[in-house]
């Protein structure tokens, strides 16, 4: 009867963890379609704003950085980079409205709504994983059995919500006088 349990909760603990692992690779994909969109977006822009180079040189640097993220917290403070240079990049549309009327770009905009919406969904699922794993990690008696296999508590995925808050910072140079 022992030896049951004993095996229901190695493999309730194992069944954690690969629900954790998916999840995380559902994030993944969803930011790489992000990371897959933001060149063509740039681009655009630098067709009706390309002296606004800053703000561009910004939103790929951020794209970067995201990309080479590997851990969750790494990946998070990266992203929070990079979702304000892409506010900083949609509030030029505010000042070129030409740019607002271009298909593309606001058929990539939706996209980039879309792909947003997506990777909040799967960062709410991994989040919850990552507790019921911490939780599972953490608690008798399938402590007992993560501690005999090594398993660690994993950190969560999140967006600070300052930086959701926290309105762009932009600067729009006249097309007269562009800045390097």
């Amino acid at each position: 009867m022992i030896g049951w349990v004993v095996l229901g909760l190695l493999v309730l603990v194992v069944v954690v963890v690969i629900g954790m692992y998916n999840a995380w690779a559902d994030i993944d994909v969803q930011l790489k379609r992000r990371y897959d969109l933001i060149p063509n977006l740039v681009e655009t822009v630098k067709g009706y704003a390309g002296h606004e180079k800053g703000t561009l040189e910004a939103v790929i640097n951020a794209r970067n950085r995201a990309m080479s993220a590997t851990s969750p917290g790494a990946k998070a403070e990266a992203e929070n980079m990079l979702s304000g240079a892409l506010k900083s990049l949609f509030a030029l549309s505010e000042a070129y409205p030409q740019l607002r009327a271009i298909e593309s770009f606001t058929s990539l905009q939706n996209s980039l709504s879309q792909i947003e919406d997506t990777v909040q969904n799967a960062r709410r699922y991994y989040n919850a994983v990552v507790r019921d794993l911490n939780t599972k990690i953490q608690v008798f008696p399938t402590n007992l059995f993560a501690g005999m296999l090594g398993f660690k508590t994993r950190e969560f995925f999140e967006v600070s919500a300052a930086a959701e808050r926290e309105a762009p910072k932009v600067s729009f140079n006249s097309p007269a006088a562009p800045t390097a």
